[in-house]
């Protein structure tokens, strides 16, 4: 049995105290042909269980969580408890699957066993099927979650499918323990004083509330779902241009959605009323594989009172760069690392206690995650596209998941179904956005 970290435990932690969530993080997979029959998708998953120890293994807490949650072999391990079929409703264009996609996103997994499940959709048109794929943050952040749908793929030719793994165990013996007490005990003073001062500015961003918007209040159980695609290919001439990154360019299209249609709810976008979640991954590449969590975060303000497009872009690329060079990713990192030596009762009651104060500081949550560049395909059928999606919780209205593949970037945006009816603008606006600064790229460069 291994443990969970401090981030995955208070995961943990935030479902409890948050009703509406089933904090997993999904993919939805397009792929042609007809659907495999049930044996055929069932034989070729239980191939795949073999190179994913994780999807054996379930959560088995402590007593009033005296010690740190566990993972532990399921006794009872059932694949099809996993496994689950639907089929659209006629014509199974996208607007039925995006409604299929919003309920799924608002069911909780089970914790009694592993906690991820998989979804084939029937009847989608033009000769498609879909596979929708979820799983808990305790398993996977975004790169590794990927790095699971991967796994799960047919492997390039003359190579084999790749291993998703736990990581290797941890063995400390006596005297490791002492040496790294004792290690800790002389860089401890000085790291916690670059902790704290790196990590002030976010905390004071997480707990100040930000001017009122209707983008911030109480969510609802229901959630709806919205798509938004560009290319890379005209993110990269935006690139070129501007000299900023895929990332920038994303949130600045984002800025100017949400600027859009606060516009559209009657509301002034003013400097004071985005702030937003901005999980920052913290793996290397020879990481991918391994099924955990490993994430930082940021919470810039966007820019949406800005009206020019590339100026709203410029603002976006200053304040991320001035978060890397600022120190607060390595901070919280270490925050995570000094946190693994805390009682662990004293972690979880503090956190149980931060949830029930309601956030008025952040608005919405974006998050980008580098997918696959070559074409993928699963048991013989080609994935056409993968939509990304997150539950929102805590206040949260709204959660853009942003997923490149092949040659596209696609937004996959979640909202709460009562608060957020027009939806549909902030996809319509992230495409105008970017359609807005490619048109400037190819002024400037003439």
């Amino acid at each position: 049995m291994t443990g969970l970290g401090p981030l995955d435990s208070g995961f943990m932690e935030l479902e409890d105290t948050d009703r509406h969530i089933s904090l997993g993080i999904a993919a939805v997979a397009i792929l042609a042909g007809p659907v495999p029959t049930r044996e055929q998708f069932t034989a070729a998953m239980t191939s795949g269980l073999d190179r994913n120890i994780r999807l054996r293994q379930r959560v088995r807490r402590a007593t009033l969580d005296l010690t740190a949650p566990v993972w532990e072999d399921d006794p009872n391990f059932d694949l099809a408890h996993h496994l689950r079929w639907t089929a659209l409703p006629a014509p199974g264009d996208e607007a039925a699957l995006r409604e299929l996609i919003a309920t799924e996103l608002e069911e909780r997994l089970d914790r009694d066993h592993p906690l991820w499940q998989c979804v084939v959709v029937e009847h989608l048109t033009d000769n498609r099927w879909a596979l929708m794929i979820k799983a808990h943050h305790t398993m996977v952040d975004g790169i590794s979650g990927i790095g699971l749908f991967e796994s799960f793929c047919d492997p390039e030719s003359g190579t084999s499918a790749p291993r998703a793994s736990t990581g290797p165990p941890r063995r400390i013996s006596v005297f490791g323990l002492a040496a790294h007490g004792i290690r800790l005990s002389i860089a401890a003073p000085r790291l916690a004083v670059d902790t704290a001062r790196a990590l002030i500015p976010v905390v004071y961003a997480a707990v100040t509330p930000t001017a009122e918007t209707s983008f911030n209040g109480p969510i609802g159980r229901q959630r709806r779902y919205a798509v938004a695609r560009t290319s890379l290919a005209d993110i990269g001439e935006i690139r070129a241009a501007f000299a900023v990154t895929v990332n920038d360019v994303a949130l600045a299209a984002i800025a100017s959605a949400y600027r859009t249609v606060l516009h559209k709810r009657g509301e002034e976008p003013t400097a004071d009323k985005i702030r937003i979640l901005i999980p920052v991954s913290m793996r290397h590449e020879d990481a991918k594989y391994v099924l955990d969590n490993r994430v930082s975060a940021m919470l810039p303000y966007l820019p949406i009172e800005v009206s020019d497009p590339v100026e709203r872009l410029d603002a976006v690329h200053e304040r991320m760069s001035r978060h890397r060079s600022s120190g607060s990713a390595e901070a919280e990192k270490s925050l995570l690392s000094m946190a693994g030596w805390v009682p662990f009762a004293l972690i979880a009651w503090t956190l149980r206690l931060a949830m029930h104060y309601p956030q008025h500081g952040v608005s919405a949550l974006a998050t980008n995650v580098p997918g696959p560049r070559r074409r993928l395909s699963l048991q013989g059928h080609e994935i056409l596209e993968i939509l990304p999606c997150i539950p929102i919780a805590m206040r949260l209205r709204t959660t853009i998941a942003i997923l490149s593949y092949t040659d596209q970037l696609t937004f996959g945006i979640t909202g709460d179904y009562d608060t957020t009816p027009d939806i549909d603008l902030i996809a319509e606006g992230i495409e105008h956005g970017i359609a807005e600064l490619l048109e400037r790229a190819r002024m400037q460069r003439g």
